[in-house]
């Protein structure tokens, strides 16, 4: 069978790991044999992927562990560093691998450097985590998140630019470069077709 994938040589692919065509897996890498990858993907040095489904065209910064539970969807930026969780309340002494709870980031989210996603949430398609942010609960589609706790500050269009809305009503804005319009009906943002 011939490699559609790159791999850095000193990158480990378990056997069983399905890695999607012109996926490049950089310096250091460990996939697990559980984990499908999708295509056109990058997974950064020192990136660890557990028994995971990731979607194409993902971006995996350099310094990221995608722990068992964690589901990405196509076109999910993970910047460097970011974390995610798989145990709510971990302790050394108490195993507890059978109460992994489930996060998924939903199609084009972006999650900024050093973010931190504790286990069990959904972040939303096209949702903006804010460098360092602290996410512990659900997050919205668009929603613009900062802080620790991470609060919404506004919104971002799919191109990544933030648009001029409150936060919540009734409203309607354009992104500036693509000039795609968004509509914002109470606390739930759409784009307008």
């Amino acid at each position: 069978m011939i490699q559609k994938y790159w791999a850095h040589e000193t990158a480990i692919i378990d056997d069983g790991a399905q890695v999607g065509e012109e996926t490049r897996v950089w310096h250091w890498a460990h996939v697990c044999g559980g984990a499908t990858i999708g295509k056109k993907c990058s997974l950064g040095q020192n990136v660890f992927i557990g028994n995971v489904k990731i979607g194409n065209n993902v971006k995996v910064q350099n310094n990221v562990s995608v722990y068992d539970g964690v589901i990405l969807e196509d076109n999910v930026f993970c910047g460097p560093s970011m974390v995610f969780t798989n145990v709510f309340n971990p302790r050394s002494a108490v195993v507890r691998k059978d109460e992994y709870r489930q996060t998924l980031v939903k199609q084009g989210a972006t999650i900024g450097a050093n973010a931190t996603i504790v286990c069990g949430v959904t972040i939303g398609e096209n949702a903006f985590i804010g460098a360092g942010a602290v996410i512990n609960t659900d997050v919205l589609p668009y929603a613009l998140m900062v802080g620790v706790p991470a609060k919404q500050i506004g919104w971002m269009s799919e191109h990544g630019e933030k648009l001029d809305l409150p936060l919540t009503g009734n409203a309607e804005a354009e992104c500036k470069t693509t000039k795609t319009r968004y509509r914002l009906t109470g606390d739930r943002l759409e784009k307008v077709k």
